[in-house]
């Protein structure tokens, strides 16, 4: 076994992952690929620390060392890509997961069938849509329906919708009625979300706390402070120094957005 296969055979979730995502490849191309190309962009770091090296006068033993770093660093990065697309899609359908999962349910207690309930739910609007349009694709090719349930429920992306799949694949296989499930995981759902929402309330308040601080009372009173001290010992910064202050600020409130945003919980309920 090659020293690439033995990479792709650490990664046993891998193909699960590709197929999630819908990524038409091997996981052992996948693996290959992104080998390859952090071969390269680490070549590219190197050879731009070489230059610099020689023009500043830095020591050219760290070549090989940012080389080596530079492609652990970015194989990891890489290969993790699947995993990033896997948290934003799962993301999208946790949005809309409780509408999905109780337009099925409106529909199954109208007596629809479960077949012509999820041909109905496939045809609605939404990122959840496309997930019910797999399964209805897969019955339309001939698979069983607790067969495309299953393989939805192993493939979807979102833990939540998985769950909903799974109760009804149960509660097929084992030939209760299917609504009691549903109904059930919906409404543990619609908790965990309510959970969710309440674990954000807690973070938010400490952020808020660290946000003002950092964003508005250190750089206001510290500015002040610092102009204060520079005009009685009469030393003299030119624009450009302020310049760097005022993007150093651009550059707090740049992270704190996005960390506001990247704890906020995807529910909709």
């Amino acid at each position: 076994m090659g020293f690439v296969e033995q990479l792709a055979a650490g990664r046993p979730e891998l193909k699960r992952k590709l197929i999630m995502v819908k990524l038409d490849i091997e996981p052992l191309a996948y693996v290959r690929k992104a080998l390859f190309s952090s071969l390269w962009l680490a070549a590219m770091l190197a050879a731009i620390y070489f230059f610099l090296g020689s023009a500043f006068g830095l020591t050219l033993l760290g070549v090989p060392v940012v080389f080596l770093i530079g492609w652990l660093a970015l194989y990891q990065l890489l290969v993790r890509i699947v995993d990033v697309k896997i948290h934003r899609q799962a993301k999208a359908i946790d949005r809309e997961v409780l509408f999905a999962g109780r337009f099925l349910l409106v529909k199954l207690n109208a007596g629809r069938p479960l077949i012509l309930a999820l041909t109905e739910a496939s045809r609605s609007y939404g990122i959840a849509n496309a997930c019910f349009k797999e399964i209805v694709h897969d019955i339309d090719l001939g698979t069983p329906l607790e067969d495309a349930l299953a393989k939805a429920s192993r493939y979807n992306p979102s833990a939540h919708f998985r769950r909903i799949l799974f109760q009804i694949h149960n509660a097929l296989r084992i030939g209760v009625d299917v609504t009691h499930f549903l109904e059930a995981t919906l409404d543990e759902i619609a908790n965990d979300q309510l959970i969710e929402i309440q674990r954000y309330g807690r973070k938010l308040n400490g952020l808020t706390m660290f946000f003002m601080l950092f964003s508005i009372v250190i750089p206001s009173l510290g500015i002040t402070l610092f102009i204060t001290i520079v005009s009685l010992m009469s030393a003299n910064f030119d624009m450009s120094f302020f310049l760097m202050l005022a993007f150093g600020l651009v550059v707090v409130e740049y992270f704190f957005i996005t960390l506001f945003k990247s704890i906020r919980p995807t529910v909709n309920i």
